[in-house]
């Protein structure tokens, strides 16, 4: 009679202790990250955005005058912050994400001292008859106000807000005949690009 010998089935090795933490870390970071980024962006708000820069810059560059130059983009701003509202409001109801609270209320904070910066700083510029460099400055200045409320949204507004800031640049040494065509890039041309992009990784 033969002898009998117990078999032991062996134990898998549990994970080791770095991969677990590392896991653990990623989800961690990725659950705050869903947390805290302002998603209520509209990524079509600003398609529709870009297309009335587009316009804007069109008709602008047909002005003979700065004041009505001026005038033609201010009232753009105006149809502009109601687009974005609008579109905001929209977006956040259907993803029941809250606009004021929160995140929301840090992209808005982070986003408007750089554009009062520039208003103040037009208003300057106006009265010294420096207008040739004013949109230069608005487009830095807008793109900065774009990174600093970008980093509390989806990682591709940060993004957006750097290619304003080196239009803006190219826009202040660059001759001022070209002034509308930087703004229509930027105001125009990046918002559509970056409002496509929005819309498909993000839901609209």
């Amino acid at each position: 009679m033969g002898s009998i010998h117990l078999v032991t089935r062996q134990q898998e090795e549990p994970p080791a202790l770095h991969t677990r933490a590392m896991d653990n870390l990623q989800y961690i970071r990725e659950t705050m990250e869903r947390a805290t980024a302002f998603t209520a962006i509209s990524g079509w708000g600003l398609v529709a955005i870009g297309i009335t820069g587009l316009a804007t810059g069109f008709i602008a560059a047909q002005q003979k005058s700065f004041k009505n130059w001026l005038a033609i983009w201010l009232a753009d701003a105006v149809v502009a912050l109601l687009i974005a509202g609008w579109s905001m409001d929209r977006k956040a109801r259907a993803t029941k994400t809250p606009l004021l609270s929160g995140p929301g209320r840090k992209v808005a904070f982070s986003l408007s001292p750089p554009l009062l910066a520039g208003a103040i700083l037009s208003l300057v510029l106006y009265r010294s008859g420096s207008t040739n460099a004013i949109p230069g400055l608005w487009l830095l200045l807008y793109g900065t106000g774009v990174i600093t409320g970008g980093m509390f949204s989806v990682s591709v507004v940060p993004i957006m807000g750097v290619g304003f800031m080196a239009l803006g640049a190219a826009t202040l040494f660059a001759p001022a005949v070209f002034a509308d065509w930087f703004m229509a890039a930027g105001f125009g041309g990046l918002h559509i690009i970056f409002g496509v992009i929005i819309a498909r990784r993000y839901g609209g």
